[in-house]
């Protein structure tokens, strides 16, 4: 059984510094009017409602621990963002279904726009910048859809490796009883 949960935690570990290399790497050149899709996000609510708040919030720690090192002023910045994403999706894990995409697509919409209002008024706003319909139409609804379509194709893939990590687990807790 230790041996499963080291497979998940691994797993975890490669799907999410994968997602960060790939949103700092590639998608940086994939850039669509200065906007990139945020993968960090995706990952982190997928597996806060996938898995539950409990692994949502140490998944969403380590996406936003990861962005605070490369580009934070403050470390833990990203970090207790990144985590409280991870915990209200996690809220969610029982009404989650594999087979509907409606809620998934709906709470990574949502952790999107909420974390675009966050990162608005907290780098922003405080310093007096008042510019909230300009940041709301130039950057928050350009990430949101941009991220909506990479959702799309990335969210099916951590779907598909979630089902056989689980599946693994069955098989194997199915041999000890």
């Amino acid at each position: 059984m230790k041996m499963l949960k080291f497979k998940r935690f691994i797993t975890t570990a490669v799907i999410l510094l994968a997602a960060y290399l790939l949103q700092s790497t590639v998608f940086s050149h994939l850039e669509l009017a200065g906007i990139k899709p945020n993968l960090l996000l995706i990952v982190t609510a997928a597996f806060g409602f996938m898995r539950g708040p409990k692994e949502g919030m140490w998944i969403g720690l380590a996406a936003g621990l990861l962005l605070d090192v490369q580009c934070g002023d403050i470390i833990g910045f990203y970090g207790l963002i990144y985590l409280l994403v991870g915990a209200l999706n996690g809220l969610f894990e029982q009404l989650f279904f594999d087979e509907d995409i409606k809620l998934p697509l709906f709470l990574i919409t949502l952790s999107e726009f909420l974390y675009g209002i966050v990162i608005y008024f907290l780098m922003f706003l405080l310093k007096s910048d008042f510019k909230f319909p300009y940041y709301l139409g130039r950057i928050i609804v350009p990430e949101l859809i941009y991220t909506i379509m990479v959702t799309l194709i990335v969210y099916p893939l951590i779907l598909w490796v979630n089902h056989k990590l689980e599946a693994e687990e069955k098989r194997s807790a199915s041999k000890f009883v």
